[in-house]
């Protein structure tokens, strides 16, 4: 194999049918987010939005029963000065923004268990599946921690009293629970699991990759924008969508019945 792949060590990577697949896997740690995890991470991301041949990305974990553990509180409690451990958040901030500015749609595949820091890396993404196996929280405060670096994406997702509910009590919600306050889409037996992820990758590859990157940074940009420059902006794009021959090509392969051929602009 050529590429990225052979650098890591805390992850897998792999692209096949237009869908890279990066595997968390330090499963001694729980998939604890280390610095070197997330700064491998970080690549592997960097990697698939610059890779023409990558529709999607899917998070997964090698683990089980857990997707991730969270933040690494080995780290957090070690003698390492204020400033070592300040600047390991930047990969926190590092690797949400490149979530939302992948330009390409991803999917979360939460097999396991969901916690601390790696709810916000899910929450950073655009899809949730999880197994009916999966919890969802933030258990930082029974350790003397709050969940700082992912509040304001838990914030965006779930209602207000929901989430302070989950960042002062600490406590775990079904994958069930998480489907019905927001945090995820879709719910399946453990299973159907792997079918259910592969089905909606699969069903995201098949979109324009054009109008799927503009549509991704649309989503991004005009998240926090006030209503009247959202709408402004949002019709800049509209304009400029309809004037691809991406867009062209799929209404016209609506009418004549078949699947569109995207070409990329």
């Amino acid at each position: 194999m050529t590429g990225p792949e052979n650098s890591f060590e805390k992850i897998q990577y792999e692209v096949a049918d237009f869908v890279a697949t990066i595997t968390l896997d330090d499963p001694e740690t729980r998939n604890s987010l280390s610095d070197q995890l997330l700064g491998e991470l970080v690549a592997a991301l960097g990697s698939a939005r610059d890779d023409e041949s990558v529709r999607v990305v899917v998070l997964a974990s090698s683990h089980e029963k857990v997707f991730s553990a969270g933040g690494n509180l080995a780290a957090f409690g070690n003698e390492a000065n204020a400033v070592e451990k300040f600047d390991g958040a930047d990969l926190f901030v590092e690797s949400f923004k490149l979530l939302g500015q992948l330009g390409k749609p991803s999917i979360v595949a939460a097999r396991g268990h969901v916690l601390a820091g790696s709810l916000g890396l899910a929450l950073a993404c655009d899809l949730i599946i999880a197994s009916e196996e999966a919890t969802f929280g933030t258990p930082e405060i029974t350790v003397g921690l709050f969940p700082f670096m992912i509040m304001a994406l838990i914030y965006r997702n779930v209602g207000r009293k929901k989430t302070n509910e989950m960042l002062l009590l600490g406590e775990r919600l079904t994958a069930e629970e998480a489907r019905r306050e927001g945090i995820v889409n879709r719910v399946v037996p453990a299973g159907e699991f792997d079918a259910a992820v592969a089905e909606w990758a699969a069903m995201l590859a098949a979109k324009s990759p054009l109008i799927m990157r503009m549509g991704k940074d649309a989503i991004w940009r005009q998240m926090d924008m006030d209503l009247a420059d959202a709408l402004d902006y949002l019709r800049s794009q509209l304009a400029i969508e309809l004037s691809s021959e991406d867009a062209i090509e799929g209404v016209k392969a609506f009418f004549e019945k078949r699947q569109p051929e995207w070409k990329g602009r």
